[in-house]
């Protein structure tokens, strides 16, 4: 997993999971497009050796929805729009619903994918509870991508950074505790 396309690096970890509290202290000095430009940079400095291979492995949806992030880096550099750069986190929900709620058209569910990742030989009823986990974490990405674009458009900057930078991480993290506890009571009852 350490050398996946799309692991992160701590450091980097940081400033996505920071992300809503470096907007809001940006926001006090540097205007909207300066941030989405520095958004769009620390992307590309992330990328920049890995970009090759990365979009030789990316499915045309997931190249669609890079491309729709980096219009949205661009948008909100022209418009200068404090809202649309407070809606990047909705549009990463978004950008999740879409990539789980097409697996669950088109098996495997993202779920089999990440599980079959420890388990290639994954039991019949395992494949049914990863979809029915799948659909769990699309209706998560469906709400949370409400509600973070609801506090981009209406809600004061500090809500929007409480609800996008403690909240939804919150929130993602019981989900996951969650899962994980369930699953774990289901497969020693089956044991």
């Amino acid at each position: 997993m350490a050398n996946s396309p799309v692991s992160i690096k701590p450091g980097i970890a940081w400033l996505w999971v920071g992300y809503p509290v470096l907007m809001f202290l940006g926001l006090q000095f540097i205007e909207p497009r300066y941030l989405a430009m520095i958004l769009g940079i620390a992307l590309l400095l992330r990328w920049r050796n890995k970009l090759p291979k990365l979009l030789k492995q990316c499915s045309r949806l997931q190249k669609l929805l890079a491309l729709a992030l980096l219009t949205w880096i661009i948008a909100t550099s022209i418009s200068n729009d404090e809202e649309l750069l407070r809606s990047y986190p909705a549009l990463i929900s978004i950008g999740m619903l879409i990539l789980f709620a097409v697996t669950l058209k088109c098996p495997p569910s993202m779920i089999e994918m990440i599980a079959r990742v420890q388990d290639p030989q994954l039991p019949t009823a395992a494949i049914a509870y990863t979809r029915k986990v799948t659909w769990l974490w699309c209706g998560f990405f469906a709400l949370n991508g409400s509600i973070a674009l609801y506090s981009a458009l209406y809600g004061s900057r500090a809500f929007w950074v409480l609800y996008n930078g403690v909240i939804s991480y919150i929130f993602m993290g019981l989900l996951l505790a969650g899962e994980w506890l369930w699953r774990h009571h289901i497969l020693n009852k089956e044991r």
